[in-house]
C-alpha cells in the first residue's frame, strides 16, 4: 500500500505538471522565445509524459496484487466460516447456491478492490488538484469548474444508493441459478432414469427469465450513471470554453493561459469518466458486500470452548437424559438471534453409558434416532436438552478438533476426492507416513490393490471416487479411521453397501479397530450386531430395550430376540 501511495501521488503529479510545460511552450513561442527553451522544454514533456506512463502502470501492478490478496484473504475467511456452521444451515443451501456466494460474490469484488484506489481515490485527487491549479488561474474558472464536479459526484452518489438493492437482487437471482445447475447435473442419472428433463428445462428457463429481468433492472439504473455524467461534462465543458474565451477576449490571460484551462477541463473527463466506471462497480461491490456480509453474520450454535482434552487410550461414553429437536426449515438465524420453533423431538430423554471397550448395537427402525445420536456425539448438533460426556469430559467443553480427532465415524455415503489415493486416506495430512497408509491397507486386504494400481498410492481418483466400486469406496473410508486411532468408534450402517465378498473381506478388520477401543454400531444384519456387547433398541426417539446383547438374546419376551428368529433386516421395515 505504501508503494502504491508513491506511484499513484507521482502519477497524479506528472499529469498536472505537463500542463504547465504545455503552457510555457505557447506562450514562449507567441512571445518570440529562445529555441534552446522551446527544445528543452519539448524534452521534458516527454520525459515526463513517459515517467506518468511508468508510474500509473506501475501503480495497477500493485493495485491488482493488492486487490487480489485482499479477495483471496476474504474467499478463505468465508470458506472458512461456512465449514463451520451448523449442519441446518447446509440443509437450507445447496453446494451450487454457497459455491456462488463464496466465490461469486467475492470475484466480484476484485476488481473493484484492485480498483478502486486507482481509480477512484487517485482520479478523485486528480480532480481536486485540477480544481486547484483552475483556482489559481482565476477563481472564477474554479469555481465554475468545482460546482460542475460536486453535481456530478452528487448524481453519482444518488444513483449508486438506488442500484445496490437491484444488484443485490441479481446476485441473489444467480446464485439461485447455479444451486439449481449443481443439483440437477449431480443427479443427472435419476432425472433421465425418470425422464424429468421437461421439467428440468422448464425450471431452468423460469429461473433465467428471473435472473434476467433482475440483471436488467439493476444494469438499467446503471446507465443512468453514464446518461448522467456524459450530460454534466458536456454542460461543465460548455461553461469552461465560455469562461477561457471570455477571459482571453479580454486580455485578462494569455493564450497560453487560456489553453492552460481548456486543456484542465479536457482532463477533467477522464477521471471523471473513470470514476462513473468505478461507480458501477461499486454498485454490484456494495451487493457483493452486503452479502458476504449477511453470510458472516450466521453464528453457529454449536459454540466451541476449550476448557477440557479428552483423554488418550479407549474412551467411555454415556447420555444424561439427552433430547434432541431439528429445527424448523426456516430462515437461518443472524448473528445470536436463534428461531425459537422446532419441529418434534428426534430423541426423547436418552440416557446410557458405555464403558470403556464397551460395543453398543443401535437397533430400530428408519427414523427411530439413531443416525441422530452418532451425530450429537460428532457434534453437528448438540442436544436439546441433557448432556454428553466422553472420558468423563462434557463434549460441550472439548474443542472440536479434538473432538473429532478422537472419535471415528464411518457411514454408509462415502466421500471421496479428486485427488490421489494417499490424499483421500489421510485428508491431505502430510505428517502421515507411506509406511502407516500400506499398514492399514494391510490390514484390510487392499494392499495388494492399491500397489497394482499405475501409481500406486499417486494414483489419481475421479470426483466422487469414480473408478472404484462402493466396496472399495467403503473399504478406503475404513482405512481412514484406522489411520486416525480414535478412542471411540461409530459405525452407521458401514456394511451396508459391501457384497457378502467384500463384507467377508471387511469383518475382521472391524474386530480391529473395535479393539480397545469403544464403539456405536448402527446395522441391519445379523453378523454385524453378533459382534456388539450390548443393544438399544430405539422407537420414536425413544429407548424401548437396551440391556446386555447374550441377556436380551436368551430373553424369549425381548424384541431383540424375535428380530433374532425373524431376522435382523425386519427392523429396517
Amino acid at each position: 500500500m505504501a508503494l502504491l501511495a508513491v506511484l499513484l501521488f507521482s502519477s497524479i503529479g506528472l499529469q498536472l505538471a505537463n500542463p504547465q510545460v504545455v503552457r510555457f511552450f505557447i506562450d514562449t513561442t507567441q512571445e518570440g522565445g529562445s529555441e534552446r527553451a522551446l527544445v528543452y522544454a519539448s524534452i521534458l514533456f516527454v520525459v515526463i509524459a513517459l515517467t506518468q506512463s511508468l508510474a500509473a502502470l506501475g501503480a495497477l501492478y500493485v493495485g491488482q496484487n493488492v486487490g487480489r490478496a485482499a479477495t483471496n484473504a476474504l474467499r478463505s475467511d468465508l470458506t472458512r466460516h461456512c465449514l463451520r456452521l451448523d449442519m441446518p444451515f447446509h440443509k437450507r443451501r445447496t453446494p451450487g447456491e454457497l459455491i456462488e456466494r463464496i466465490d461469486g460474490d467475492v470475484t466480484a469484488l476484485a476488481n473493484f478492490f484492485s480498483q478502486f484506489v486507482i481509480r477512484v481515490a487517485g482520479n478523485g485527487l486528480l480532480v481536486l488538484g485540477i480544481l486547484l491549479l483552475l483556482f489559481r488561474e482565476d477563481w472564477r474558472v474554479g469555481l465554475g469548474l468545482a460546482c460542475y464536479t460536486l453535481l456530478t459526484f452528487f448524481a453519482l452518489g444518488a444513483i449508486q444508493k438506488a442500484a445496490v438493492g437491484r444488484w443485490a437482487a441479481a446476485r441473489q437471482s444467480s446464485a439461485e441459478h447455479y444451486g439449481f445447475l449443481e443439483e440437477r447435473i449431480s443427479g443427472t442419472e435419476d432425472i433421465r432414469a425418470s425422464g424429468a428433463e421437461p421439467y428440468v428445462m422448464r425450471e431452468l428457463y423460469r429461473l433465467m427469465r428471473n435472473m434476467l429481468a433482475k440483471e436488467w433492472s439493476a444494469r438499467w439504473v446503471s446507465h443512468l450513471t453514464y446518461i448522467s455524467t456524459n450530460f454534466l461534462f458536456v454542460l461543465g465543458y460548455a461553461v469552461g470554453l465560455g469562461l477561457g474565451a471570455f477571459l482571453y477576449s479580454r486580455g485578462e490571460v494569455t493564450i497560453g493561459t487560456a489553453y492552460l484551462v481548456v486543456y484542465y477541463i479536457g482532463m477533467l473527463s477522464g477521471p471523471l469518466e473513470s470514476i462513473r466506471e468505478q461507480v458501477e462497480d461499486l454498485q454490484v461491490a456494495t451487493a457483493g458486500i452486503n452479502r458476504v456480509q449477511e453470510l458472516f453474520d450466521v453464528r453457529p450454535k454449536v459454540r466451541e470452548t476449550i476448557d477440557a482434552a479428552l483423554p488418550a487410550g479407549t474412551l467411555p461414553v454415556a447420555f444424561d437424559d439427552v433430547s434432541f429437536s431439528y429445527e424448523d426449515d426456516a430462515p437461518e438465524p443472524v448473528a445470536d438471534q436463534a428461531s425459537s420453533e422446532s419441529r418434534p423431538p428426534v430423541v426423547e430423554h436418552i440416557s446410557f453409558s458405555l464403558r470403556p471397550g464397551e460395543v453398543l448395537g443401535l437397533l430400530g427402525r428408519t427414523g427411530s434416532g439413531k443416525t441422530t445420536l452418532t451425530r450429537l456425539l460428532f457434534r453437528l448438533y448438540d442436544p436439546t436438552e441433557g448432556h454428553i460426556t466422553i472420558g468423563g469430559t462434557n463434549i460441550r467443553d472439548v474443542g472440536l478438533a479434538d473432538l473429532r480427532a478422537r472419535v471415528g465415524m464411518v457411514t454408509q455415503d462415502v466421500q471421496l476426492f479428486q485427488a490421489s489415493i494417499r490424499d483421500n486416506l489421510t485428508f491431505f495430512k502430510t505428517s502421515i507416513s507411506d509406511r502407516e497408509i500400506e499398514q492399514v491397507l494391510q490390514d484390510l486386504g487392499m494392499l495388494a490393490w492399491v500397489r497394482a494400481l499405475p501409481r500406486g498410492l499417486d494414483t489419481m481418483l475421479g470426483a466422487g471416487g469414480q473408478g472404484l466400486s462402493s466396496g472399495e469406496a467403503q473399504l478406503l473410508a475404513f482405512a481412514r479411521v484406522f489411520l486416525r486411532d480414535p478412542g471411540l468408534v461409530l459405525l452407521d450402517e458401514a456394511s451396508s453397501r459391501l457384497d457378502p465378498a467384500t463384507e467377508r473381506l471387511l469383518e475382521r478388520a472391524v474386530d480391529k479397530l473395535l479393539v480397545d477401543r469403544t464403539g456405536i454400531i448402527i446395522a441391519h444384519r445379523l453378523q454385524t450386531v453378533q459382534r456388539v456387547d450390548t443393544i438399544m433398541f430405539l422407537e420414536d426417539g425413544n429407548v424401548v430395550e437396551y440391556g446386555p446383547r447374550e441377556r436380551l438374546a436368551a430373553d424369549p419376551s425381548s424384541r431383540f430376540s424375535h428380530l433374532l428368529q425373524t431376522g435382523l433386516e425386519e427392523v429396517a421395515a
